[in-house]
């Protein structure tokens, strides 16, 4: 690279930085995880959208269609809206309206759902039957274990509830085929890998 273009770089990245602008890095989870680790699970259909200035960025409100509920229930038995950054390079989450259903995953505040692009969020009609499967019966079940993700070999549990997922040796850190077909359970005492 030539001097004068290495230059160029190093201030526009300055400059960037200068001004605060960030952008939404997320690591992949696991739908079992996913699951575990939020509030609230739904599947639903948006049916409207609207933004609304709320600070530098701005928040765009969901409204949806709640088709059915997988987890939450004591924390918000009925969604009916879902908050997201309105800048998708703060995580904020752009959905169809009216077009397909999606299964949300969030976090509630103040009496609120809220979502972005490192919850997990997926068209219904992409997801595999062994996930939906797992939403219906088997994901609740392992939320004990903890899933460890395994970037590189060699890889180790340390501890007997835990459970290696190692899609990201293979996929390049993309979640692929254990994501898709595995639901972890710790509790049936094999902790080195998922189960079907």
């Amino acid at each position: 690279m030539s001097p004068w273009l290495s230059l160029v770089v190093l201030l526009s990245s300055w400059s960037l930085r200068e001004l605060g602008v960030d952008a939404c890095t997320c690591s992949p989870s696991h739908p079992q995880d996913a699951f575990c680790n939020s509030d609230i699970v739904i599947r639903a259909k948006v049916v409207g959208k609207k933004l609304v200035k709320e600070g530098p960025f701005g928040t765009l409100i969901y409204t949806i269609k709640q088709m059915k509920m997988y987890r939450g229930f004591s924390k918000m038995p009925h969604v009916q809206y879902i908050h997201t950054e309105a800048s998708e390079s703060l995580c904020g989450l752009k959905l169809e309206v009216n077009k397909y259903q999606y299964l949300l995953t969030g976090r509630v505040y103040d009496g609120k759902m809220y979502t972005g692009l490192c919850n997990f969020v997926e068209r219904w009609d992409r997801l595999t039957l062994s996930q939906r499967k797992g939403l219906n019966y088997r994901y609740h079940l392992g939320c004990n274990c903890k899933i460890k993700s395994c970037y590189y070999l060699p890889c180790f549990v340390t501890s007997k509830n835990e459970c290696l997922w190692t899609d990201m040796l293979s996929n390049f850190g993309y979640p692929g085929y254990q994501s898709k077909t595995r639901v972890v359970n710790c509790t049936t005492g094999d902790k080195d890998h998922a189960h079907q």
